[in-house]
C-alpha cells in the first residue's frame, strides 16, 4: 500500500474521505457536504457516510468520516478509526482515495498524529495473507492500494509514519510466520526465515539437536523427540548500543510450529489452529526485525525454542521424567504441557549465556488464560513490579492489553511432584495459567522477569479494528515500545 501526505486541499476529482469531529459538523465549509449525505450525519466516532459530492466539483464521491469529540481523541482510537476506514474502502472495492483532515481544536493530538495514527490503522488493518490463493481470488481480495492524506502538517505526519511502517512490517513478519501452514513452516524452514535477518545486521546462530544435548537440555528436546523434525534453538543478538558489551534485554519465545498434544493427544476438532502455537516465538522474531531496521540504540537477544510436538513410537509419555539444562528435574504428566518445558531450558539458557537485565517471554501457553481474558488481554506474570508496570504501559500504549496475575508460594507448591523436583501441570484443575508460571518462574533465577500468556491474543477467530481474522502478531507493538521508552540511548 502507498501512503503519501500531502498538504491540506480538496481533491478536484475521485474519492475523497472528509474527517469531521462533532464541535466542527456545523461549520460553513462542511454543511454543504453533510446536507448531501442519505441519513443524519452526527460525526460520532466511527460513524462513516457517503455523501453526493456538491455540484462545483466533479469528485467521484465524498465520505464524511465522524471522529467523535475532539477532547476524546487518542492515539489508540485514531488506530482504531483507521482500520474501521481501511474496512469501509475495501468493501466499496476503492483502490484509491484522498483523507482530508483539517485542523482541530480542543484535542491534545496534532493533525499531523492523528493523520499518522489513522495511516497506522489503516495499514494494520490491511494485512491479508493470501500467498496461497490462486491469482484470480488473490486480486480480488485487498482493493484498497494508494492513501493520500491531506493536511497542513503533513511533514509531521510523513515522519511519525516512517517508523509507523517500519513496525508494521515487524508486525506483520510475525503474522506471516503464525499464518503459514506447518507443511511449510518447519523447524528448519524457521530457521531459515530467522537467519535473513543477518541482513540487517542481526547476529543469528542456531543449535541443533546434538548441540543441546550436550548443554543438557532435555526438557526442551522430550518435547520435539516424536517428531522427524529437528528441534532447534534459535538465537538472535541485535547489538545497537554503543557499549557492545552492555548487559542485553532478552526476549524468550515459545515456537511450536505444531501441537497434537503429544501422547496426550487433542481433540480433532480445530487442531488445525495449533499451526500457530508458534506465537510467542514469531513476536519475538518480529521485534527483532523492527529493532533492526530502526537501528535501535539498545543490546537484546532473542531466543526461541523451536519443536514440533507429535505422537510416535519416540514420543516422551505422560509420566517420563527428564533433567533440565538447570539441572532440576521435571515429571512429565502432560504431554500437552509442552511449551513450559521448551521454556525452561531456553529461559536458563538465555540467563546463564547473556546474563540480561531483564527476561520478558511470550507463549501461547494455557488455555486457562483464554478462559479467564478471552481474546481482549494477555496475562502477565512476573517477578518484578517495575517491570510489570513498564509493559502494562506498553500495552496501553499500543492496544496490547496486559492484565497482571498472582504468583506466589501456594500457588508454587500446586507443581511439587513425589517423583521429582516438579511436575509440568499443577496438582488441581484450577489455576491453570498461574502454575504455568510458576513453573517457568523456576528457571529464571533472580533476574526480572515477565511472563506474557499470549494464548487468546496471537491469533483469533475474529477479525479486530487491527487485524483480520486470524494472525495478530501480538506483542510486536507492545515490546517495540517497551525497549523504545525505557532502555534505548
Amino acid at each position: 500500500m502507498e501512503v503519501k501526505f500531502s498538504k491540506l486541499s480538496l481533491p478536484s476529482k475521485g474519492v475523497a474521505l472528509i474527517l469531521v469531529t462533532e464541535e466542527s459538523k456545523n461549520s460553513e465549509n462542511l454543511t454543504k457536504f453533510i446536507a448531501k449525505a442519505p441519513v443524519k450525519f452526527e460525526a460520532s466516532f466511527g460513524q462513516i457516510i457517503p455523501a453526493s459530492e456538491p455540484d462545483e466539483h466533479d469528485l467521484d464521491l465524498v465520505i464524511l468520516v465522524g471522529l467523535g469529540k475532539a477532547s476524546d481523541i487518542t492515539e489508540g482510537k485514531m488506530r482504531s478509526l483507521g482500520g474501521k476506514i481501511q474496512v469501509y474502502l475495501n468493501q466499496m472495492k476503492l483502490a484509491k482515495t484522498s483523507i482530508i483532515i483539517d485542523e482541530i481544536e480542543n484535542t491534545t493530538l496534532s493533525t499531523g498524529n492523528i493523520a499518522a495514527q489513522i495511516a497506522n490503522g489503516i495499514l494494520l488493518r490491511s494485512y491479508n495473507f493470501d500467498k496461497y490463493l490462486s491469482e484470480n481470488k488473490r486480486k480480488n481480495s485487498n482493493h484498497l492500494v494508494n492513501l493520500d492524506f491531506r493536511l497542513e502538517q503533513s511533514d509531521v505526519a510523513a515522519k511519525l509514519f516512517e517508523e509507523i511502517r517500519i513496525i508494521a512490517d515487524g508486525v506483520f513478519y510475525a503474522r506471516d510466520l503464525i499464518s503459514e501452514p506447518a507443511n511449510i513452516l518447519t523447524t528448519e524452514e524457521y530457521a531459515k526465515r530467522c537467519e535473513t535477518l543477518e541482513n540487517l545486521g542481526v547476529k543469528v546462530s542456531i543449535l541443533g539437536e546434538k548441540e543441546m544435548k550436550k548443554l543438557g537440555m532435555n526438557s526442551l528436546l522430550a518435547v520435539g523427540q516424536g517428531s522427524h523434525a529437528e528441534s532447534k534453538l534459535i538465537i538472535m543478538e541485535w547489538l545497537g548500543n554503543e557499549d557492545k558489551t552492555k548487559e542485553p534485554l532478552a526476549f524468550v519465545g515459545k515456537g511450536v510450529v505444531f501441537d497434537t498434544g503429544g501422547i496426550s493427544l487433542k481433540p480433532a476438532g480445530n487442531m488445525d489452529a495449533m499451526k500457530a502455537d508458534m506465537g510467542g516465538s514469531a513476536a519475538v522474531v518480529g521485534l527483532m526485525k523492527v529493532l533492526a531496521m530502526r537501528n535501535a540504540k539498545v543490546n537484546v537477544v532473542g531466543v526461541i525454542g523451536v519443536v514440533e510436538n507429535m505422537p510416535s513410537g519416540n514420543a516422551q509419555r505422560p509420566g517420563d521424567i527428564v533433567v533440565s539444562m538447570s539441572g532440576q528435574t521435571i515429571e512429565c504428566l502432560n504431554t500437552d504441557a509442552e511449551g513450559r518445558m521448551v521454556l525452561a531450558d531456553a529461559l536458563h539458557y538465555t540467563n546463564v549465556n547473556y546474563k540480561p537485565k531483564l527476561m520478558v517471554n511470550l507463549a501461547t501457553l494455557t488455555g486457562a488464560i483464554v478462559v479467564s481474558l478471552a481474546d481482549i488481554y494477555s496475562g502477565i506474570f512476573s517477578n518484578n513490579d517495575e517491570l510489570s508496570k513498564k509493559l502494562i504501559s506498553a500495552g496501553e500504549k499500543t492496544d496490547e492489553l496486559l492484565w497482571r496475575f498472582p504468583l506466589c508460594e501456594d500457588y508454587d507448591k500446586m507443581i511439587d511432584s513425589p517423583n521429582a523436583d516438579m511436575q509440568n501441570i499443577g496438582n488441581g484443575r484450577g489455576a491453570g495459567s498461574i502454575t504455568a508460571a510458576q513453573f517457568l518462574q523456576r528457571f529464571v533465577g533472580k533476574t526480572p522477569w515477565a511472563h506474557l500468556d499470549i494464548a487468546g491474543t496471537s491469533s483469533k477467530d475474529r477479525a479486530s479494528d487491527l487485524a483480520p481474522k486470524g494472525a495478530h502478531g501480538f506483542g510486536v507493538r507492545l515490546l517495540n515500545q517497551f525497549v523504545k521508552e525505557h532502555y534505548e540511548q
